[in-house]
């Protein structure tokens, strides 16, 4: 996303660079670690001390996204932007860091704009949902098929490929992506919905795939109090006992990493079924839920 609401798409396609401000107004070139890690323990205080009133969940989104534009993104990567008209345009990174004090997103990385346009109506709703994030930048790599097609380098392949070793059926760990777009969009309405909220800044959800050191979350949420911070995993077929332990590890990373002082952290898991496995699991961690979801299909006449 090139400026919120794409208002520098127009600038950034001429000058050949794609880029982010966050002011966080240095030349970052002598503090771009390897570890984004690394990175967001420097300059998250930065962040903060210019962002008195934001949390560290935004905080830790926006140092994630400046290092991931900055030093994240390789030569050579493909990189898809929004025109801010509906479109998105397509092109490789070709070189590393620079920094344009003053300049808008001053901290920017060359890019050769090719001459390809994707409407948004082309794409699949999978990618559609990939590419619509509200952040900053977003990982559509498990969509490269699919973009190559639009590039015309490679043939369209209908094949459904799992490179995650937990995935029991790729089939259904596709299909299923489409629950946390729906879980997201109906929150309100669920069990989940009384007594926490996704986690919001300015109005906006960026608590939706939020990016962590230990993988990201599927979604992480707030209690209407503001004293609990709950790490929600969607069971898309994987093995149980695995999701119980990325669960957990995705909490262990909110408590040291996230949470306030006054703030606990649970853990709440929903998938379409559970089994004996599961439960032994949940069993001795008492501070993760389990909650089981329902798919009704009912044909109207008309």
């Amino acid at each position: 996303m090139l400026g919120k609401g794409s208002a520098f798409a127009a600038e950034c396609f001429a000058g050949g660079f794609i880029g982010a401000d966050f002011e966080i107004n240095e030349d970052l070139n002598r503090s771009l670690p390897d570890q984004w890690r690394e990175f967001n323990k420097k300059f998250i205080p930065v962040y903060l001390a210019g962002h008195p009133g934001k949390s560290k969940v935004t905080a830790g989104l926006a140092c994630g996204a400046l290092w991931t534009i900055s030093k994240g993104i390789s030569d050579g990567d493909i990189v898809l932007s929004p025109d801010g008209a509906g479109s998105y345009r397509v092109g490789a990174v070709t070189g590393g860091y620079y920094y344009v004090a003053g300049g808008p997103l001053p901290h920017r990385r060359r890019v050769n704009w090719f001459d390809v346009v994707i409407a948004r109506d082309a794409m699949s709703e999978a990618l559609r949902n990939s590419t619509g994030s509200i952040g900053t930048v977003s990982n559509v790599s498990a969509h490269a098929v699919e973009i190559e097609t639009f590039l015309k380098v490679a043939p369209p392949i209908p094949t459904i490929v799992a490179t995650d070793a937990v995935i029991e059926d790729p089939a259904a760990f596709a299909m299923e992506k489409h629950l946390e777009a729906f879980l997201v969009a109906n929150w309100e309405h669920t069990e989940l919905g009384k007594g926490y909220s996704i986690f919001e800044e300015d109005g906006e959800k960026v608590g939706q795939q939020y990016e962590t050191d230990a993988g990201p979350i599927d979604i992480l949420a707030i209690s209407k109090d503001k004293k609990r911070l709950l790490v929600v995993e969607l069971k898309r077929g994987r093995a149980s006992d695995v999701v119980v332990g990325q669960a957990l590890r995705y909490m262990g990373y909110v408590k040291s990493e996230i949470a306030e002082a006054d703030q606990s952290v649970e853990g709440a898991i929903i998938a379409l079924e559970d089994d004996q496995k599961l439960r032994w699991a949940l069993a001795v961690v008492p501070n993760i839920s389990f909650y089981r979801y329902e798919i009704r299909f009912k044909l109207v006449r008309t």
